[in-house]
Protein backbone atom coordinates (compact mmCIF):
# COMPACT_ATOMS: atom_id res chain seq x y z
CA UNK A 1 0.00 0.00 0.00
CA UNK A 2 1.13 3.58 -0.99
CA UNK A 3 1.29 5.90 1.93
CA UNK A 4 -2.23 7.42 2.48
CA UNK A 5 -3.06 11.26 1.53
CA UNK A 6 -2.06 13.10 4.90
CA UNK A 7 -4.35 15.15 7.03
CA UNK A 8 -2.16 18.08 8.86
CA UNK A 9 -4.61 18.06 11.75
CA UNK A 10 -4.46 14.54 12.51
CA UNK A 11 -2.08 12.68 14.97
CA UNK A 12 -1.77 8.86 14.42
CA UNK A 13 -0.94 6.77 17.55
CA UNK A 14 -0.34 3.75 18.76
CA UNK A 15 1.10 1.26 21.06
CA UNK A 16 2.57 -2.45 21.04
CA UNK A 17 0.27 -5.18 22.43
CA UNK A 18 1.12 -9.00 22.15
CA UNK A 19 2.53 -10.23 19.09
CA UNK A 20 0.75 -7.05 17.40
CA UNK A 21 -0.12 -3.39 17.49
CA UNK A 22 -2.89 -1.18 18.25
CA UNK A 23 -2.79 1.87 15.98
CA UNK A 24 -5.69 4.97 17.06
CA UNK A 25 -7.36 6.97 14.12
CA UNK A 26 -9.57 9.70 14.88
CA UNK A 27 -12.81 8.00 16.08
CA UNK A 28 -11.59 4.07 16.02
CA UNK A 29 -8.64 1.82 17.41
CA UNK A 30 -7.27 -0.93 15.08
CA UNK A 31 -5.48 -3.87 16.29
CA UNK A 32 -3.14 -6.05 14.24
CA UNK A 33 -2.04 -9.71 15.50
CA UNK A 34 -0.22 -12.01 14.56
CA UNK A 35 -2.02 -15.61 14.94
CA UNK A 36 0.11 -18.36 15.88
CA UNK A 37 -0.96 -19.96 12.39
CA UNK A 38 1.19 -17.13 10.88
CA UNK A 39 -2.06 -15.07 9.86
CA UNK A 40 -2.06 -11.36 10.80
CA UNK A 41 -5.52 -11.30 12.65
CA UNK A 42 -7.51 -7.32 12.38
CA UNK A 43 -9.82 -5.66 14.38
CA UNK A 44 -11.32 -2.26 14.07
CA UNK A 45 -14.01 -0.61 15.98
CA UNK A 46 -15.57 2.96 16.55
CA UNK A 47 -14.92 4.81 19.64
CA UNK A 48 -17.33 6.59 21.69
CA UNK A 49 -17.47 9.19 25.08
CA UNK A 50 -15.59 11.97 25.95
CA UNK A 51 -12.29 10.48 24.72
CA UNK A 52 -13.67 11.08 20.69
CA UNK A 53 -16.00 14.34 22.02
CA UNK A 54 -15.07 18.01 22.01
CA UNK A 55 -12.43 17.72 25.35
CA UNK A 56 -9.91 15.92 23.07
CA UNK A 57 -9.85 19.50 20.81
CA UNK A 58 -9.16 22.12 24.22
CA UNK A 59 -5.72 22.65 24.74
CA UNK A 60 -4.36 21.77 27.99
CA UNK A 61 -7.29 19.54 29.14
CA UNK A 62 -6.84 17.12 26.09
CA UNK A 63 -3.39 15.33 27.83
CA UNK A 64 -5.27 14.32 30.49
CA UNK A 65 -7.89 12.99 28.25
CA UNK A 66 -5.52 11.07 26.24
CA UNK A 67 -3.67 10.00 29.42
CA UNK A 68 -6.90 7.90 30.40
CA UNK A 69 -7.54 6.82 26.87
CA UNK A 70 -3.92 5.53 26.60
CA UNK A 71 -4.67 3.59 29.59
CA UNK A 72 -8.24 2.06 28.80
CA UNK A 73 -7.86 1.77 25.14
CA UNK A 74 -4.31 -0.04 25.81
CA UNK A 75 -5.88 -2.54 27.88
CA UNK A 76 -8.39 -3.38 26.01
CA UNK A 77 -6.16 -3.92 22.66
CA UNK A 78 -3.72 -5.49 24.94
CA UNK A 79 -6.71 -7.78 26.70
CA UNK A 80 -7.77 -8.45 22.62
CA UNK A 81 -4.37 -9.30 21.87
CA UNK A 82 -3.72 -11.89 24.13
CA UNK A 83 -6.60 -14.00 22.90
CA UNK A 84 -5.42 -14.00 19.41
CA UNK A 85 -2.01 -14.96 20.35
CA UNK A 86 -2.72 -17.63 22.92
CA UNK A 87 -5.06 -18.88 19.75
CA UNK A 88 -8.53 -18.74 21.55
CA UNK A 89 -11.45 -19.52 19.35
CA UNK A 90 -12.22 -17.17 16.99
CA UNK A 91 -14.86 -16.14 14.36
CA UNK A 92 -13.82 -16.08 10.86
CA UNK A 93 -15.75 -13.10 9.09
CA UNK A 94 -14.49 -15.09 5.64
CA UNK A 95 -11.52 -12.59 5.17
CA UNK A 96 -7.69 -14.74 6.92
CA UNK A 97 -6.37 -11.32 7.71
CA UNK A 98 -9.33 -9.40 8.85
CA UNK A 99 -11.11 -11.97 11.84
CA UNK A 100 -12.26 -10.63 15.20
CA UNK A 101 -12.48 -12.23 17.94
CA UNK A 102 -15.65 -10.45 19.94
CA UNK A 103 -15.95 -12.41 23.31
CA UNK A 104 -19.32 -14.10 23.88
CA UNK A 105 -21.55 -12.09 25.41
CA UNK A 106 -22.04 -14.29 28.36
CA UNK A 107 -18.40 -13.71 29.04
CA UNK A 108 -18.02 -9.43 28.38
CA UNK A 109 -19.51 -8.57 31.74
CA UNK A 110 -16.88 -10.69 33.31
CA UNK A 111 -13.88 -9.71 31.19
CA UNK A 112 -14.98 -6.28 31.32
CA UNK A 113 -14.99 -6.39 35.66
CA UNK A 114 -11.44 -8.28 35.38
CA UNK A 115 -10.55 -5.58 32.65
CA UNK A 116 -11.58 -2.70 34.90
CA UNK A 117 -10.01 -4.08 38.04
CA UNK A 118 -6.75 -4.64 36.58
CA UNK A 119 -6.41 -1.31 35.41
CA UNK A 120 -7.18 0.16 39.11
CA UNK A 121 -4.80 -1.87 40.54
CA UNK A 122 -1.97 -1.02 37.78
CA UNK A 123 -3.21 2.74 38.27
CA UNK A 124 -2.95 1.85 42.02
CA UNK A 125 0.57 0.39 41.95
CA UNK A 126 1.85 3.23 39.68
CA UNK A 127 0.91 6.11 41.81
CA UNK A 128 2.06 4.32 44.49
CA UNK A 129 5.58 3.61 43.57
CA UNK A 130 5.84 6.63 41.31
CA UNK A 131 4.32 9.58 43.41
CA UNK A 132 3.22 8.61 46.75
CA UNK A 133 6.62 6.84 47.53
CA UNK A 134 8.88 9.10 46.19
CA UNK A 135 6.81 11.90 48.10
CA UNK A 136 7.50 10.00 51.82
CA UNK A 137 11.13 9.80 51.04
CA UNK A 138 10.91 13.82 50.35
CA UNK A 139 9.26 14.33 53.76
CA UNK A 140 11.72 12.06 55.37
CA UNK A 141 14.96 14.11 54.03
CA UNK A 142 12.87 17.50 54.70
CA UNK A 143 12.34 15.96 58.62
CA UNK A 144 16.30 15.70 58.41
CA UNK A 145 16.79 19.54 57.58
CA UNK A 146 17.25 19.11 53.93
CA UNK A 147 15.85 22.45 52.41
CA UNK A 148 12.49 22.29 50.60
CA UNK A 149 13.70 22.99 47.13
CA UNK A 150 16.16 20.39 47.78
CA UNK A 151 13.67 18.07 48.68
CA UNK A 152 11.91 18.71 45.44
CA UNK A 153 14.48 17.96 43.34
CA UNK A 154 15.39 14.59 44.92
CA UNK A 155 11.69 13.69 44.71
CA UNK A 156 11.77 14.47 41.18
CA UNK A 157 15.22 12.37 40.68
CA UNK A 158 14.06 9.21 42.52
CA UNK A 159 10.52 9.07 40.70
CA UNK A 160 12.94 9.41 37.07
CA UNK A 161 15.03 6.67 38.41
CA UNK A 162 13.05 4.61 39.48
CA UNK A 163 11.06 5.04 36.10
CA UNK A 164 14.35 4.22 33.83
CA UNK A 165 14.74 1.15 36.52
CA UNK A 166 11.51 -0.35 36.16
CA UNK A 167 11.73 -0.01 31.86
CA UNK A 168 14.79 -1.29 32.42
CA UNK A 169 14.15 -4.48 34.05
CA UNK A 170 10.81 -5.48 32.72
CA UNK A 171 12.67 -5.20 29.17
CA UNK A 172 15.12 -8.26 30.37
CA UNK A 173 11.85 -10.22 30.28
CA UNK A 174 11.89 -12.40 26.27
CA UNK A 175 8.14 -11.32 26.21
CA UNK A 176 8.12 -8.02 26.79
CA UNK A 177 11.76 -7.57 24.41
CA UNK A 178 9.16 -9.25 21.65
CA UNK A 179 6.58 -6.07 22.81
CA UNK A 180 9.25 -3.70 22.42
CA UNK A 181 10.33 -5.14 19.06
CA UNK A 182 6.59 -4.25 18.18
CA UNK A 183 6.96 -0.98 19.82
CA UNK A 184 9.66 0.19 17.03
CA UNK A 185 7.74 -1.37 14.36
CA UNK A 186 4.81 1.07 15.43
CA UNK A 187 6.86 3.97 15.41
CA UNK A 188 8.73 3.17 12.46
CA UNK A 189 5.62 2.59 10.19
CA UNK A 190 4.03 6.02 11.63
CA UNK A 191 7.48 7.53 10.82
CA UNK A 192 7.00 6.54 6.89
CA UNK A 193 3.12 7.57 6.76
CA UNK A 194 4.58 11.04 8.40
CA UNK A 195 7.02 11.14 5.28
CA UNK A 196 4.57 10.32 2.71
CA UNK A 197 6.69 6.68 1.77
CA UNK A 198 4.77 3.68 0.99
CA UNK A 199 4.20 1.55 3.58
CA UNK A 200 6.00 -1.38 2.78
CA UNK A 201 8.88 -3.05 4.77
CA UNK A 202 12.15 -2.07 2.97
CA UNK A 203 10.62 1.46 3.01
CA UNK A 204 9.38 1.11 6.85
CA UNK A 205 12.60 0.07 7.89
CA UNK A 206 14.80 2.79 6.71
CA UNK A 207 13.13 5.01 9.78
CA UNK A 208 14.32 5.28 13.54
CA UNK A 209 12.53 2.91 15.79
CA UNK A 210 12.31 6.45 18.16
CA UNK A 211 9.46 8.54 17.83
CA UNK A 212 9.20 12.15 19.54
CA UNK A 213 5.64 11.95 20.53
CA UNK A 214 5.99 8.05 21.86
CA UNK A 215 4.08 7.38 25.31
CA UNK A 216 7.43 7.15 27.49
CA UNK A 217 8.62 10.74 25.76
CA UNK A 218 5.10 12.25 27.24
CA UNK A 219 5.72 9.82 30.73
CA UNK A 220 9.25 11.81 30.39
CA UNK A 221 7.66 15.14 29.88
CA UNK A 222 5.28 14.40 32.59
CA UNK A 223 8.01 14.10 35.06
CA UNK A 224 10.22 17.18 34.12
CA UNK A 225 7.00 19.70 34.39
CA UNK A 226 5.88 17.87 37.41
CA UNK A 227 9.41 18.40 38.90
CA UNK A 228 8.42 22.56 38.05
CA UNK A 229 4.77 22.20 39.58
CA UNK A 230 6.01 20.55 42.35
CA UNK A 231 7.97 22.68 43.52
CA UNK A 232 6.12 25.76 43.01
CA UNK A 233 3.35 23.73 45.23
CA UNK A 234 5.51 22.98 48.41
CA UNK A 235 6.98 26.49 48.31
CA UNK A 236 3.51 28.12 48.40
CA UNK A 237 1.67 25.77 50.54
CA UNK A 238 3.04 24.07 53.31
CA UNK A 239 0.12 22.21 54.73
CA UNK A 240 1.95 18.12 55.82
CA UNK A 241 2.42 14.87 54.24
CA UNK A 242 -1.23 14.24 53.33
CA UNK A 243 -1.57 17.43 51.59
CA UNK A 244 1.71 17.19 49.52
CA UNK A 245 0.46 13.36 49.14
CA UNK A 246 -3.12 14.87 47.71
CA UNK A 247 -1.25 17.56 45.96
CA UNK A 248 0.89 15.10 43.48
CA UNK A 249 -2.43 13.31 42.63
CA UNK A 250 -4.95 16.28 41.85
CA UNK A 251 -2.13 18.00 40.26
CA UNK A 252 -1.57 15.34 37.64
CA UNK A 253 -4.40 16.10 35.30
CA UNK A 254 -3.17 19.51 34.52
CA UNK A 255 0.47 18.36 34.26
CA UNK A 256 -0.59 15.73 31.93
CA UNK A 257 -2.22 18.44 29.77
CA UNK A 258 0.92 20.53 29.76
CA UNK A 259 2.75 17.88 28.80
CA UNK A 260 0.94 17.10 25.77
CA UNK A 261 0.51 20.13 24.43
CA UNK A 262 4.81 20.23 24.49
CA UNK A 263 5.20 16.91 23.24
CA UNK A 264 3.00 18.09 20.08
CA UNK A 265 5.20 21.39 19.64
CA UNK A 266 8.11 19.06 19.66
CA UNK A 267 6.79 16.73 16.66
CA UNK A 268 5.46 19.80 15.04
CA UNK A 269 9.30 21.13 15.04
CA UNK A 270 11.00 18.47 15.36
CA UNK A 271 13.10 19.37 12.12
CA UNK A 272 14.31 22.56 13.93
CA UNK A 273 18.10 21.60 15.83
CA UNK A 274 17.12 23.63 19.30
CA UNK A 275 14.23 21.35 20.00
CA UNK A 276 15.88 18.75 18.56
CA UNK A 277 18.51 18.97 21.58
CA UNK A 278 15.61 19.57 23.75
CA UNK A 279 14.07 16.30 23.26
CA UNK A 280 17.15 14.47 23.15
CA UNK A 281 17.06 12.89 26.31
CA UNK A 282 13.13 11.85 25.52
CA UNK A 283 14.89 9.86 22.21
CA UNK A 284 17.38 8.48 24.47
CA UNK A 285 15.16 6.27 26.76
CA UNK A 286 13.27 4.99 24.07
CA UNK A 287 16.40 2.98 23.59
CA UNK A 288 15.05 0.96 26.77
CA UNK A 289 11.31 0.83 25.43
CA UNK A 290 12.16 0.19 21.83
CA UNK A 291 13.85 -2.75 20.11
CA UNK A 292 14.55 -3.29 16.35
CA UNK A 293 11.42 -4.66 14.71
CA UNK A 294 12.04 -8.29 12.62
CA UNK A 295 9.99 -7.69 9.21
CA UNK A 296 7.06 -9.99 9.93
CA UNK A 297 6.38 -7.40 13.06
CA UNK A 298 6.73 -4.29 10.35
CA UNK A 299 4.17 -6.36 8.72
CA UNK A 300 2.26 -5.95 11.53
CA UNK A 301 2.64 -2.60 11.91
CA UNK A 302 1.87 -1.93 8.61
CA UNK A 303 -1.56 -3.92 8.81
CA UNK A 304 -2.47 -1.95 11.78
CA UNK A 305 -1.93 1.50 10.40
CA UNK A 306 -3.99 0.28 7.08
CA UNK A 307 -6.58 -0.71 8.96
CA UNK A 308 -6.55 2.65 11.27
CA UNK A 309 -6.14 4.81 7.53
CA UNK A 310 -9.12 2.81 6.44
CA UNK A 311 -11.07 3.48 9.21
CA UNK A 312 -10.39 6.82 9.61
CA UNK A 313 -11.31 7.58 5.54
CA UNK A 314 -15.16 7.04 7.17
CA UNK A 315 -14.62 9.86 9.20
Amino acid sequence: MSAAPQRPDVYYGGQAVIEGVMIRAPRHMAVAVRHPSGEIVRHSEELTGFTTGRLRQIPLVRGAVVLWETLSLGLRAINYSSRIALDEPAEDDGEAAAATTPLPDEEEPLADAAMWFSMTVGIVFAVGLFFVGPVLLANFLESQGIARAGVVAIEAAVRLVLFVAYIALIGLMPDIRRVFQYHGAEHMTIHAYEAARPLQVADVRRFPKEHTRCGTSFLVVVIMIALAAFLAFDLLVDEGIVVRILSRVVLLPPIAGISYEVLRFGARFESNALVRAMFAPNIALQALTTRVPEDDQIEVAIAAFETAVESAAKD
